[in-house]
């Protein structure tokens, strides 16, 4: 596939303009892929952000967006559509700064998050925001109940770099259908994914000015701002577990509605009546985007009785796993997004070795040309490890995985559970019904059984314990920017 040359929008939107940053200075966008320069992008200040949170504001309580449910959806339908002219060139986008295999960007990255936009489209008009609950007596009277669903008010969203463009999307999208404003603040790493999102809705739609601003900056602490600014009222954010806790701790003292959407340590749970070589070699798709994806499974269980015969199987497959140039389409790994990303992936894999697991394949940074100069990672297969191991307790996020035997089907359940994070997981069996009560036992938030996958724009996605808070996509995703509301009437009132 070819891919259109670079011509990104690389100006932040602040109160409808396109504009650079208050003090002119830019930061520098790197191609992970060879370590060179893209370009630049507009590097927010404080006062940017301030300013952005200001309008948003202004435009939240002087306006009718959060009312003019009609308007809202047409809006989207414009930013749908102007996404979908521009769609080449954000697949550019996403292949140049964030790494992505040119052949993923059909699913995740690009194809289907523009598709997204028209579900959030046509739910902006569809959802009933008002419905009539029972009567009910009270003090001898018959009262009447309306239950009312209201736009939260500003959003502060914050979103990572490693699927920028269909995270970007999943935070706009429903935050707008709902009636809320938004300050989207994207990663550094990844800026144009969100910047170009920016000029689509200045010159593509009437989205009124204040409603969406997009504020690019290289400094992480602007990110703050929207998590402690006071006119905020939710924050939604995708990232790491550490970096949640620490949006939770500056949300505290206003009290803010916070959705996180954070780490995982997924299991992949092999069962003892597949056939582990037509099963296995599945496995290497721990690799695709680097590793990079938080619900990917990273720690493949297989039953211990067959446990010789699936690291033989495992070794072929990591040994003839194709990684290298992202717009290559044979490739499904391209490069880790930055060398400080590889380089916590290379710690990881050091303290795996460190700690007594078996290297079996990969382990470094790749040879040649791409390890020279761009993030690479060898894709790298870890045996013979314990449960209890840094590397299979932490996310690593990065083309690792660790294989761990198991008893029977009540361990490999203690060995999934026994983690911080319950995001994703999958049962490989040829018994539906087994499979099903194994996952029923899994304390995660989506889980894949007999190879079925879960993924689509109206599936509730999120994860139990330290995985995050809420959920993301679908109605359910759609409701976390709205707050509730009760309010009581006589009971003969007739209501429009």
């Amino acid at each position: 596939m070819a891919l259109p040359p670079l011509a990104p929008e690389t100006r932040n939107l602040i109160d409808g303009v396109l504009c650079d940053a208050s003090n002119g200075n830019t930061f520098d966008n790197l191609n992970p892929t060879t370590g060179e320069l893209l370009g630049q992008a507009a590097d927010g200040t404080k006062d940017d952000m301030l300013r952005a949170v200001e309008v948003a504001r202004r435009a939240f309580d002087e306006t009718d967006w959060s009312l003019d449910h009609d308007f809202r959806s047409k809006c989207l339908q414009q930013l749908y559509e102007g996404i979908l002219e521009q769609k080449e060139q954000l697949r550019s986008i996403v292949v140049h700064e964030a790494g992505a295999p040119v052949s993923l960007t059909g699913y995740m990255h690009v194809d289907d998050p523009v598709e997204h936009m028209k579900y959030w489209a046509d739910l902006a008009a569809s959802y009933e925001y008002e419905t009539r609950m029972s009567n009910i007596p009270f003090l001898g009277r018959e009262n009447g109940r309306l239950l009312r669903r209201e736009a939260a008010g500003v959003v502060g969203a914050i979103t990572p770099w490693n699927v920028p463009l269909y995270l970007n999307i999943a935070k706009i999208g429903p935050s707008l259908a709902a009636g809320c404003t938004t300050v989207l603040k994207p990663a550094p790493d990844t800026p144009w994914c969100a910047t170009h999102l920016g000029k689509i809705i200045a010159e593509k739609t009437d989205i009124p000015a204040g409603v969406v601003n997009i504020v690019a900056s290289s400094d992480h602490l602007t990110g703050e701002i929207l998590s402690s600014d006071p006119r905020i009222d939710v924050v939604t954010f995708t990232g790491s577990t550490a970096t949640g806790r620490r949006i939770m701790e500056c949300a505290a003292p206003t009290v803010k509605n916070v959705f996180l959407e954070l780490g995982g340590k997924s299991a992949n749970i092999v069962l003892d009546d597949v056939d582990l070589a037509a099963t296995l070699p599945m496995a290497a798709m721990t690799c695709v985007h680097g590793g990079q994806g938080c619900a990917i499974t990273t720690r493949l269980l297989v039953p211990r009785s067959r446990y010789d015969e699936a690291k033989e199987i495992l070794k072929a497959s990591f040994e003839g796993w194709s990684y290298g140039d992202p717009q290559d389409p044979a490739n499904l790994q391209g490069p880790q997004v930055s060398t400080r990303q590889q380089e916590r992936v290379l710690d990881y894999i050091e303290k795996g070795k460190e700690e007594g697991a078996t290297c079996l394949v990969g382990g470094g940074i790749a040879d040649g040309d791409l390890g020279e100069k761009g993030c690479f990672v060898k894709p790298t297969l870890f045996v013979d490890v314990d449960p209890e191991m840094t590397i299979a307790q932490e996310e690593i996020f990065g083309p690792v995985l660790c294989v761990i035997p198991y008893e029977d089907d009540d361990d490999a359940v203690r060995i999934a559970n026994n983690s911080v994070y319950g995001l994703s997981g999958s049962i490989q069996t040829n018994d539906v019904q087994r499979g099903l009560d194994v996952a029923r036992r899994i304390r995660t938030g989506t889980i894949s059984v007999a190879g079925a996958q879960w993924f689509n724009v109206d599936t509730p996605f999120g994860g139990y314990k330290q995985s995050g808070v809420g959920r993301e996509n679908g109605v359910m995703g759609f409701e976390e920017f709205l707050e509730t509301k009760i309010i009581a009437i006589p009971a003969d009132a007739e209501v429009k």
